[in-house]
């Protein structure tokens, strides 16, 4: 994200010497993307962060594949995961492809038996219940319901919940998350007309550094394994850091909907984009005002991408039984719309309340195993009246 943040204590210059007040050297790393060429930040670590003291067991995380080629619209009960104590066991991947994987997770208990590490994708957690805190290594971020948290790939972080009933839907992305390039101008701020600006994002703060020495098991996710490490010395070391890369976060319910006389296409819902695919925020706001608008979306094919919804409160005008927490899929190859009924119910409505997050996908996605189990079998024939 084109914008620079700071916390805690650093050199005035980069690469020079920066001592400790007994004498002793913080030591610097680069947190990059893209070799030199991407996001960066510089830290400043307590102690060196490469000490490995053991790698221990590497298990199998892949998704498991049910349907490889789908054509078949689907409903999937996103309730249905099972709340689970262990944070990354809580997480139920249901969509995938080589570009990113999505599921959801019901983590009933903070993550603070171990630090875990992403180091092939970008995380993006939506926060549909809970609340607490995300603590990583450049700094903390409050979140509650609403919230996008937007986690870089190779982010050592745990999470604090304060709530036992928490829901999550999840997404991993192998190419970095922005902002979309329309919204800003040449040097990366957002403009007049974007739905959001700066103001609004959540950045990190209380950086925590921890002196400690000791065995910290690290979980690093690579290459669909997991892999366990223990660290000699604590991960939140860092004494301070500035740059481009870090976390950072952002609620949907400042996301300030873009409105016209006619029907709007789904790009004015578009909160963040990637080179393979985009996520929008569908919010409450006012309907078309044209006089003989018909605010339901009009029937639409998915020729470039697979459409993914992810239902999180309101009204759904488009749908027909559609509940909290449930997500639909619309397969590229076949069009869709809205439900038989909800079109005409639309006419003459005013506004709308529903909050709604999608992803569209510009390769087509897999279904796994998870998925299935949480289908309601009968979605893709919700269109014949």
């Amino acid at each position: 994200m084109p914008l620079y943040h700071k916390l805690g204590n650093f050199p005035r210059k980069r690469h020079v010497v920066f001592k400790k007040n007994d004498g002793g050297h913080f030591y610097e790393q680069l947190f990059g993307t893209e070799g030199f060429n991407g996001m960066s930040s510089l830290l400043y670590h307590t102690h060196r962060p490469t000490q490995i003291r053991e790698i221990l067991k590497s298990v199998p995380a892949a998704p498991k594949i049910a349907i490889a080629k789908n054509i078949k619209p689907l409903l999937l009960k996103g309730f249905q995961a099972k709340p689970t104590d262990d944070f990354l066991d809580s997480r139920v991947p249901l969509l995938t492809n080589s570009d990113c994987t999505m599921g959801v997770a019901a983590p009933k208990k903070s993550l603070r038996d171990y630090f875990y590490k992403n180091a092939d994708a970008d995380e993006m957690l939506f926060i549909h219940q809970g609340n607490g805190t995300l603590r990583t290594f450049m700094g903390n971020i409050r979140f509650e319901y609403g919230d996008y948290l937007i986690i870089p790939r190779g982010m050592i972080y745990q999470i604090d919940f304060e709530t036992e009933q928490n829901r999550i839907f999840w997404l991993e992305s192998h190419h970095p998350l922005y902002t979309p390039k329309r919204y800003k101008n040449s040097q990366g701020q957002h403009l007049e007309h974007a739905p959001f600006c700066e103001r609004d994002f959540k950045l990190p703060s209380e950086l925590e550094t921890y002196d400690q020495k000791g065995d910290f098991l690290l979980k690093i996710r690579k290459e669909n394994m997991l892999h366990e490490l223990v660290y000699a010395t604590h991960p939140f070391d860092v004494t301070g850091w500035d740059g481009y890369n870090f976390p950072w976060g952002f609620s949907i319910h400042n996301f300030e909907p873009i409105t016209g006389r006619v029907h709007q296409p789904p790009p004015v819902h578009q909160t963040f984009e990637t080179p393979a695919f985009v996520v929008c925020s569908f919010c409450p706001r006012l309907y078309d005002y044209h006089p003989l608008a018909i605010p339901a979306p009009y029937n639409h094919s998915n020729i470039d991408s697979d459409e993914v919804l992810y239902y999180v409160d309101g009204d759904f005008m488009s749908r027909n039984n559609i509940e909290q927490g449930h997500l639909t899929l619309h397969p590229k190859g076949v069009p869709h719309g809205p439900a038989p009924g909800a079109m005409e119910r639309s006419i003459g409505q005013k506004e709308t309340q529903e909050l709604a997050v999608m992803v569209d996908t510009f390769r087509p996605l897999m279904v796994t195993e998870e998925a299935m189990a949480m289908d309601d079998g009968k979605y893709y024939k919700s269109w014949v009246e």
